[in-house]
């Protein structure tokens, strides 16, 4: 990697501390891109509108090789995502599409680490408590495999977005 190349790189923070990352990486001139999304928070008394980051505990660095080791030295930073034991470089056309995405406001549910097969509980919803294979999803939907093993015969049903689900082990 050379030293002048930029690259994109995503940092891991501390738990909510991805506006204080921010904060430092602007005072030590390190470009960087957190994704926000505007959201209304109910409390018991009062609603409120916020800005959350889009994928939690997470910011991007366009940076110098110099730049990311500065920037693994901030209090807010736990480490540099990697890959096979090296700073994972992200590719500039899918921090872009994510740009596109979140300036558009367009709907979107952001799934961590789901792929067709992976087995999930869904925990919120009309489908509360039902365990299923993730048959295929995009970009609006999600579908499940409900399965009859010794039948070989699997009823796949269309999630509802907004639900909440978890992956199985």
């Amino acid at each position: 990697m050379n030293i002048q190349n930029k690259n994109w790189f995503a940092l891991y923070t501390k738990v909510n501390q991805e506006f204080k990352a921010a904060e430092q990486l602007n005072r030590i001139g390190i470009e960087y891109y957190l994704p926000v999304v505007n959201k209304i928070r109910q409390w018991s008394d009062r609603k409120k509108k916020i800005k959350e980051p889009v994928i939690k505990n997470y910011i991007f660095i366009y940076a110098t090789e110099s730049e990311r080791l500065e920037a693994l030295n901030l209090t807010s930073v736990v480490r540099c995502i990697s890959e096979n034991g090296r700073p994972a470089v992200i590719p500039e056309w899918q921090i872009e599409n994510l740009k596109l995405v979140i300036e558009s406001r367009a709907d979107f549910i952001l799934y961590e680490g789901l792929v067709p097969g992976q087995s999930i509980e869904i925990l919120t919803g009309p489908f509360k408590g039902v365990k299923g294979i993730v048959h295929a999803f995009n970009d609006k939907n999600m579908n499940l495999a409900i399965s009859i093993d010794i039948l070989n015969r699997s009823l796949i049903i269309q999630l509802p977005e907004g639900i909440e689900i978890r992956k199985c082990e």
